[in-house]
Formats: C-alpha cells, sequence, structure tokens
C-alpha cells in the first residue's frame, strides 16, 4: 500500500484546511485509515480513525468538534477536513493504513504510512 498526503501549507488563526490522502496498492475499503501529526520536538499524535465503510469514526480530544475525517472510496482517498485552526495545530500530518479494522489511536497498529504533509497556522 501507498499513501500520499497533500493539502498543507501555511493558514491564519481560525482558518480552515483540507487534507488529502490518497492510497494505492489494495483495496481501499478493507482498511481504516487514521491521521497522526508530529509538532516540532513532540512525538508523533493520534489525530482521527474512519471505519472502512467511513460510518464509524475516533477523535482525539484536541481536534473533537474542529477536524472532520472523511472518505471517498470510489477515489481510494480519505481526507481531514480542519476548521477553526489554532497554533497548537502546526505539525506535520500523517495519513496511515491498518488492517486490523480496530479504530486503534496507537502507532503501532497501524501498518502503512504516507510521507506526511506540513500545516503551519500562524498570526
Amino acid at each position: 500500500v501507498q499513501l500520499q498526503a497533500s493539502g498543507g501549507g501555511l493558514v491564519q488563526i481560525g482558518g480552515s484546511l483540507r487534507l488529502s490522502c490518497a492510497a494505492s496498492g489494495r483495496p481501499f475499503s478493507h482498511y481504516v485509515m487514521g491521521w497522526f501529526r508530529q509538532a516540532p520536538g513532540k512525538e508523533r499524535e493520534f489525530v482521527a480513525a474512519i471505519s472502512g465503510s467511513g460510518f464509524s469514526t475516533r477523535y482525539a480530544d484536541s481536534v473533537k468538534g474542529r477536524f472532520t475525517i472523511s472518505r471517498d472510496n470510489a477515489k481510494n482517498t480519505v481526507y481531514l477536513l480542519m476548521d477553526s485552526l489554532v497554533s497548537e495545530d502546526t505539525a506535520v500530518y500523517y495519513c496511515a493504513a491498518d488492517f486490523a479494522g480496530g479504530l486503534g489511536y496507537r502507532l503501532y497498529e497501524y501498518d502503512y504510512w504516507g510521507q506526511g504533509t506540513l500545516v503551519t497556522v500562524s498570526s
């Protein structure tokens, strides 16, 4: 499985940004997709996950109510819509795929990782 994340950039505090992650290599609907992020000097952390069908989602408390994860299985793509961005959201964002299907939040639960896309939130 190959994952390609895109959509990062510079955005003002309070603004919005949508990240995309295109997948190839195996039937997309067979696996859970997740978004993680890593801020400078910090460990990589869970952001959101979505089931293969798209019916179930999970969010970190820090982004709940501001971020929305979704997927389009026909396009083999998962999205992360980020609203009401704050400076603490500045990080490299990574998409990941999990074949176990458990909507996990731990890094080791994910089998494949994309290369990351940088999001910078600034005033």
